[in-house]
């Protein structure tokens, strides 16, 4: 069972998180899109926050879920924004079904065409779920914090965001599970596969070097693969805009209506 929420009225907009993440962390918890006339639906992925953990977190079973959430809605078309696991997901289901996304957006995406192994990674998804099951949150904490940074005054917001971030799961032992199996999990097979999505699509890219799993030139590559799409990042020395919930649903919003994605 999935636990999430919907409000106000409108064009459906579909929020989907990334792994580890919560639903509030896809534009962060502002509400401005709501006042621009939409109606965002956000859900947490399967074993993350208090939704209830399923047999595997591969990305075929994520899409199932998509879809089972805008069956729940009787939604035949509507706009997917999706950060990271969540931006592999509604793209994965915006090959299999072009028809039912008007829009899309692709916050920080990861995904290069097919599972990561430890290996690409350095071992960094095995060293947060070990940690996690280890030493709890803490833990976790510890191994996922970014290296580098502006100073130590830099590090502690970082550390608190994962620290709050994380006490909103209600079973810690799956976000484990999922930092073993979505990784690995292929989503779609090549990144050429993005020519084939014809639907207008907002990419999201971060300029933060301290993100080595959210490269810009991942983003870069998506815009550019992408027949119909646009890439917003931050200028050199700014704030990332993904971290910016406002300006982020503000920067949505104003594409959504470009695009004809719009309240009447």
């Amino acid at each position: 069972m999935l636990d999430g929420e919907t409000a106000g009225q409108g064009p459906a907009v579909v929020l989907l998180h990334g792994l580890s993440a919560t639903r509030r962390n896809v534009v962060q918890g502002s509400r401005a899109l709501l006042r621009r006339g939409y109606r965002l639906i956000a859900y947490d992925a399967r074993g993350h926050g208090a939704s209830y953990p399923g047999p595997s977190y591969a990305y075929p079973e994520l899409v199932e879920d998509l879809e089972a959430v805008l069956e729940h809605f009787g939604l035949d078309r509507v706009a997917l924004v999706g950060s990271s696991m969540g931006a592999a997901t509604a793209m994965a289901f915006a090959l299999e079904a072009p028809e039912r996304v008007a829009a899309l957006v692709q916050i920080t995406p990861a995904y290069m065409g097919h599972g990561r192994t430890g290996d690409v990674d350095g071992g960094a998804w095995e060293r947060m779920a070990s940690e996690l099951e280890r030493g709890g949150i803490e833990a976790f904490v510890d191994v996922a914090e970014p290296e580098g940074g502006a100073g130590e005054g830099w590090r502690s917001i970082a550390r608190e965001a994962v620290r709050q971030r994380m006490e909103r799961h209600e079973r810690p032992e799956e976000i484990a599970r999922a930092l073993r199996e979505v990784p690995s999990s292929a989503a779609w097979d090549g990144l050429d596969a993005l020519k084939r999505v014809h639907v207008p699509v907002l990419v999201v890219g971060s300029r933060d070097q301290m993100d080595p799993m959210h490269r810009l030139s991942i983003a870069e590559e998506y815009a550019q693969r992408l027949p119909n799409a646009e890439l917003l990042v931050e200028d050199e020395g700014k704030s990332p805009v993904a971290w910016q919930g406002a300006r982020l649903s503000g920067a949505i919003a104003d594409f959504f209506e470009r695009v004809g994605y719009a309240p009447s």
